[in-house]
């Protein structure tokens, strides 16, 4: 195991809690607000040691958008599972409390990446955006196959409608409280607003 240039901070779990950290200040002050002291004052660490980590703070906030959408296509991937040969409303239902999942019940690094990802620099959100789109392009195409089986009403716009669900579950970050809320109600109140909005 490599020596670490600060001896505050062991090798296992350094990178995890410098991750952790970053995201909870993106969502505080933003991508531009944060700076690499303030991550490092966080994790308890000097300055200069984030770069045994990290080269930069870009690559420490585009680690963060990966994980980010990392933890949104493990939900996707286990409501899948979960609802496989369900009928088409509870397979919406499920993914779209999974991925209201992603955004509060997973840490902080899907909130951190729907809030700050436009903010963000370019480098780090073209590096990122092949895995954005490939996410979205999963909720896409299971629009699509509504569509297709005739689920939603005829001439529904499917893309105008996936922008409009992700524009209502992200938004939520904003102001819904995960700690006196209720989530499954959330996701129950979105999907009925969509279901009832598009269905044939």
């Amino acid at each position: 195991m490599p020596v670490l240039a600060d001896p505050s901070i062991d090798q296992h779990g350094a990178r995890q809690r410098i991750l952790d950290s970053t995201a909870e200040l993106i969502i505080e002050h933003g991508v531009a607000g944060v700076a690499q002291r303030q991550i490092a004052g966080r994790v308890g660490i000097r300055a200069a040691s984030l770069y045994h980590h990290f080269a930069s703070k870009n690559e420490i906030v585009e680690a963060v958008f990966r994980r980010g959408i990392d933890v949104m296509e493990h939900a996707w991937d286990e409501a899948a599972e979960r609802t496989r040969g369900a009928d088409p409303r509870t397979r919406l239902a499920a993914h779209i409390r999974a991925h209201l999942s992603a955004l509060f019940d997973h840490g902080p690094y899907t909130a951190a990446h729907v809030t700050a990802f436009r903010t963000a620099p370019a480098t780090v959100r073209d590096a990122v955006v092949p895995m954005r789109d490939a996410y979205e392009a999963r909720w896409a195409a299971f629009l699509g196959e509504l569509a297709t089986d005739g689920e939603l009403a005829d001439g529904t716009p499917v893309g105008l409608s996936r922008l409009a669900l992700f524009g209502a579950m992200n938004t939520t970050v904003e102001w819904f409280d995960a700690d006196r809320g209720n989530l499954d109600e959330l996701a129950d109140t979105i999907t009925h607003q969509f279901w009832n909005g598009v269905a044939a």
